[in-house]
């Protein structure tokens, strides 16, 4: 997919064009399909939420938002990860609540930020990835960008218009710090 095609049709989009809409969703579609598949590795066998459906779910609410002032394809890409996050984290506060006693599972986190545990707990990750957000706004960003939508090093640096290094460094830091927080609240 051309980045300045998806560009030019996310700016018409926004422009009021709505067969922009049209032309862009077979250009997205294999990018969403693989952050999709990302987002759901590590899931337990027989999720609930194939990656067809995560895509479809995340693409009706980004198509909700079309008010939105799209800057480019790797922005664009942000928010589909974003908005696949917060599908996923509903997705397993659901399976929690149905759970007897709602208990959380505790998440071991490896140096990619993969969970070794199957049935991770996205619900406390992504409650770590809102105090963080709240701590240091671009380290979540950078989490979510690059664990969530599988975004490179450089497209993430081009989102946050950061360069490759700082984005490095806070994804360094960041899961550094998510494996502190997420231990300290599995004690508590």
């Amino acid at each position: 997919m051309s980045a300045g095609q998806v560009t030019e049709l996310l700016l018409a989009w926004r422009g009021g064009d709505e067969a922009a809409l049209g032309r862009l969703t077979p250009l997205v579609h294999d990018e969403l399909m693989r952050m999709a598949r990302r987002c759901l590795r590590g899931e337990r066998a027989g999720h609930s939420l194939p990656p067809t459906a995560l895509v479809h779910e995340a693409y009706l609410r980004l198509v909700e938002t079309q008010r939105m002032s799209w800057r480019n394809r790797a922005h664009f890409l942000a928010m589909a990860a974003r908005v696949m996050r917060r599908v996923l984290v509903e997705v397993a506060r659901a399976r929690r609540r149905q759970k007897r006693g709602g208990g959380a599972v505790q998440v071991a986190l490896t140096e990619d930020l993969r969970a070794t545990n199957r049935t991770e707990d996205l619900a406390a990750l992504d409650e770590a990835l809102d105090v963080l957000a709240a701590v240091d706004p671009r380290r979540s960003q950078v989490v979510e960008l690059r664990f969530f939508g599988g975004l490179s090093v450089e497209e993430t640096a081009a989102v946050l218009s950061v360069s490759a290094d700082t984005v490095m460094r806070d994804w360094k830091l960041a899961r550094a710090w998510l494996r502190r927080e997420l231990k300290r609240t599995e004690g508590s």
